[in-house]
């Protein structure tokens, strides 16, 4: 809203740094110092009116050290980060911005799922929560929307390069253009057209590209969303770690929409998609300011209402930058988590079918509780985990040239 406000400043009355507000990086520096004092500011008074309102989280005894001290800790704190992420980005963002418009609904869409989910288990002493059958409908419900927009909307576009410039060239681009273009990470070649999955059996089926695509968006949104879930499991992890990954995509979001960085880094121009550079400098500082009560010992929980959100969003952008394919290097943290628990319970069930006695894999799943059973302190689990995911940023950001 401001953006508009200044801009209409700057055009009517020439108001002397108005135009400021036309400069990206001026309004996403903004949006994440704004983003952080109000997850600092009011956290801990969203933190107390949790208390008031007896919205402790109930321990399941899993035989954890310290886990029990836990009991009554206020949980749903994921209002903080969409609370602090929303605000700014409705300050300083367009939101006539596709891009952003789909942010938007992202996040308040998997926030209600995952506050109806607490809710019922807190509030309504429900210990299953949201049934898993309606969290799945709403994860599938919001692939549908975002694979739907980012293939049949005309505003998502991209453009390609059709001469390289020289110091006394000008590059010259296509015009914006429809495109189901992805980028394959470490090959010279790093582009790949949804459609070919078609195409090879019959041009004339790349008109039916969206059952292909918009499947694998719901799969996209569904499988990080889950991460995120299952690594929310000791203090400051699942913050942290998506802080590491968000602040990855904004750089992806920066190069993407600039056309000359994208033109010198060799990667795909998306037209208006540096706006997305604002909403995701909000999101980090929510979840950077939320890491301020909920490092060890932590004051609040995001429950789901912050980790589905968080894994949501995450999903959406890197649909929308086009990396999906990054997100299991990216996001490797998140599949680790996921995928121990997948092998545990296949493992279990296999060897109780076949020997008579489930075994496991793990001491205990998702992953981080398998170190907690090995003797390993929370904080040691967590700052190691950070350090894995920084250094899986590294080798993602690193796929910008390395082909």
């Amino acid at each position: 809203m401001l953006y508009y406000l200044f801009e209409f400043l700057e055009k009517q009355y020439q108001l002397p740094g108005a135009s400021a507000f036309g400069f990206l990086s001026f309004r996403a520096g903004l949006a994440i110092l704004v983003s952080l004092l109000i997850s600092i500011v009011f956290g801990k008074t969203i933190i107390r009116k949790l208390q008031r309102n007896q919205m402790g989280e109930s321990i399941r005894d899993l035989g954890l050290e310290g886990q029990m001290e836990k009991a009554g800790t206020p949980t749903m704190g994921g209002i903080i980060i969409i609370m602090a992420t929303l605000i700014p980005v409705l300050l300083f963002a367009k939101l006539d911005n596709i891009y952003i418009v789909l942010l938007i609904v992202t996040t308040v869409w998997m926030g209600l799922i995952g506050f109806t989910d607490d809710y019922l288990k807190v509030k309504k002493k429900n210990k299953a929560g949201l049934a898993g059958k309606f969290k799945v409908v709403g994860q599938v419900g919001l692939g549908i929307i975002v694979g739907a927009v980012m293939y049949f909307h005309p505003e998502v576009t991209i453009k390609e390069e059709l001469k390289s410039g020289t110091q006394t060239e000008k590059r010259i681009f296509t015009a914006p253009i429809k495109s189901n273009k992805t980028t394959i990470p470490f090959l010279k070649n790093n582009e790949l057209d949804y459609s070919q999955a078609l195409t090879w059996i019959n041009k004339d089926w790349k008109k039916f590209t969206w059952l292909i695509f918009i499947p694998v968006v719901i799969f996209i949104v569904t499988a990080i969303s889950n991460g995120a879930n299952l690594t929310d499991g000791i203090d400051g992890l699942a913050a942290g770690s998506s802080a590491i990954m968000v602040f990855t995509l904004a750089i992806f979001a920066w190069v993407s929409g600039n056309i000359i960085f994208s033109d010198y880094l060799n990667v795909m121009y998306i037209p208006n998609f540096g706006e997305v550079t604002i909403f995701i400098a909000a999101f980090a500082g929510g979840l950077v300011g939320f890491l301020w009560y909920n490092t060890y010992p932590a004051q609040v929980f995001m429950g789901d209402t912050g980790s589905l959100t968080i894994g949501g969003i995450i999903a959406v952008i890197a649909v929308m930058a086009r990396k999906e394919l990054l997100l299991p290097l990216l996001c490797g943290i998140f599949v680790a988590e996921n995928a121990s628990v997948v092998l545990q319970v296949a493992y279990f069930k296999y060897t109780k079918k076949k020997y008579g006695e489930g075994k496991r894999i793990f001491l205990m799943s998702p992953l981080h509780h398998h170190y907690q059973k090995r003797g390993f302190h929370e904080s040691k689990i967590v700052t190691r985990f950070w350090i894995v995911g920084i250094l899986l940023a590294v080798v993602t950001i690193v796929t910008l040239k390395l082909r």
